[in-house]
């Protein structure tokens, strides 16, 4: 989708007003992505996705397991620069949001993961298909132009966990600017990368919800919300 069209969208979804409880006049700029009722706007796998209480909801049970990881996209646009703010809740597993990411076959994506997981051993942590892991909580973190990974730990790794809400509702924000992205988590800053590596950077890109195979989990989003930076 062309940024014109995109920012129509954008445009059409903020005249609906608040969604979930997020009033877009304290957040100036802001527009939902998500309307709170339905899976309009999205694309998934059928069957694993639905709508409760005004969040989409991902499970997996023992009578219905994901037996393979894939992704709820949003079809509003491949957003360059921006800041991307959710409420995420998980119970057991492993999630995240994708951006700047690629679709791949079967609903699976290639690209940038905030991540987010019950046992916090990646919550918080910047992740990327190919590379793994690229920031952990607390890193700053630069990619030089021949790929060389740099890193400054400004904060302790579990320390950062008392910003962390085990079982309930946490905000998340991305923030994609240039070759610079942010994550923070209730207000809290996580991680950063500088990415400057031509072969491995990516520039714009699909927004997604994550869906992970293994074992019995639930993962909740509401509030998405987007501000594109021009």
């Amino acid at each position: 989708m062309e940024e014109s069209s995109m920012r129509d969208a954008l445009t059409l979804l903020v005249v609906c007003g608040a969604v979930g409880g997020v009033s877009m006049a304290t957040e100036p700029g802001f527009v939902p992505i998500f309307n709170g009722t339905d899976l309009a706007g999205w694309e998934g796998k059928p069957g694993a996705w639905r709508v409760e209480r005004g969040a989409i909801v991902g499970e997996s049970t023992p009578e219905r397991p994901c037996k393979r990881t894939h992704y709820l996209y949003w079809t509003g646009g491949e957003p360059a620069d921006f800041i991307l703010r959710a409420k995420i809740k998980l119970i057991g597993g492993n999630s995240g949001i994708q951006f700047r990411s690629a679709k791949r076959p079967d609903f699976d994506t290639f690209g940038y993961q905030a991540d987010f997981d019950a046992a916090n051993q990646y919550t918080g942590c910047l992740y990327q298909h190919k590379r793994g892991l690229v920031a952990r909580r607390g890193e700053r973190v630069v990619f030089t132009e021949t790929g060389q990974r740099q890193v400054e730990r400004f904060a302790d790794f579990e320390g950062l966990l008392k910003h962390v809400r085990q079982n309930d509702w946490n905000d998340y924000e991305i923030i994609a600017r240039g070759n610079r992205l942010t994550l923070r988590l209730n207000g809290q800053l996580m991680c950063e990368v500088e990415d400057r590596d031509p072969q491995l950077a990516r520039r714009k890109g699909i927004i997604a919800l994550q869906m992970h195979q293994g074992p019995p989990m639930r993962v909740e989003f509401k509030d998405l919300r987007i501000k594109v930076l021009k």
